[in-house]
């Protein structure tokens, strides 16, 4: 709920655009010109920062904040006390039965990608991850009783497959963690695993639903 200006921070490397001018030739190109959108204004984060207190409740102050450099929270969604804006003043909750897994047999696992401590988005600030006590990244996590079914032993090569695409000379690792049948790797260097495909409801790929194939590389494949 608080919301602070960030200058980006110091250029790193020549040549990288911002994210907002990516995405504005974009609309650019595949919208067009001709829609009622000012793309060349929309390259700009303060264009954005206008049209976001325009519409988002509580966000108002965000379209004065390059000038006034004053943190602000979101109104209306810090709650001291704890009554709703409800008939009743109190919260309604619902339930959602999770639906039945399927797809996944017995030779095959079921992918979840992630993100480390250390990144923000695709961008890798430091390969140790310190939440899962990894320090490199080309790894595949697994339940022990995975390793003992794979017939696997921590840091064994093995090629990750998917119905996209492969990944070779990935390290097994054991993750008590993670719960059997399940395995972890990490975004974006797994995407090539990942199905085009989309929720019908939310759109969202299924980064944490694909169904793999492990299998161990040849003994001459298996190296520090």
């Amino acid at each position: 709920n608080y919301v602070r200006l960030s200058d980006g921070g110091p250029s790193r490397y020549p040549g990288p655009r911002s994210e907002v001018d990516v995405i504005a030739e974009l609309g650019s190109r595949i919208v067009g010109d001709d829609k009622g959108i000012d793309w060349t204004c929309m390259r700009q984060t303060n264009t954005i920062r206008h049209w976001i207190a325009q519409v988002v409740p509580g966000f108002e102050q965000i379209s004065e904040i390059e000038q006034t450099r004053q943190e602000f929270y979101i109104g209306g969604r810090t709650f001291h006390q704890p009554t709703f804006k409800t008939a009743d003043g109190k919260a309604k909750l619902a339930i959602y039965p999770l639906p039945e897994l399927s797809g996944a047999r017995d030779s095959e696992l079921r992918l979840m990608t992630i993100r480390s401590e250390g990144q923000f988005n695709t961008v890798v600030y430091e390969e140790y991850d310190i939440y899962r006590g990894q320090e490199r990244r080309d790894v595949i996590l697994l339940h022990p009783e995975d390793m003992q079914r794979f017939d696997l032993k921590d840091n064994d090569r093995v090629v990750v497959r998917s119905q996209t695409g492969e990944m070779t000379d990935i390290l097994a690792r054991s993750y008590p963690e993670v719960r059997a049948g399940n395995a972890i790797m990490y975004y974006p260097e797994a995407n090539i695993l990942v199905p085009r495909t989309t929720d019908p409801q939310s759109k969202t790929p299924i980064f944490k639903n694909i169904v793999i194939t492990i299998a161990k590389m040849p003994d001459s494949a298996q190296r520090q």
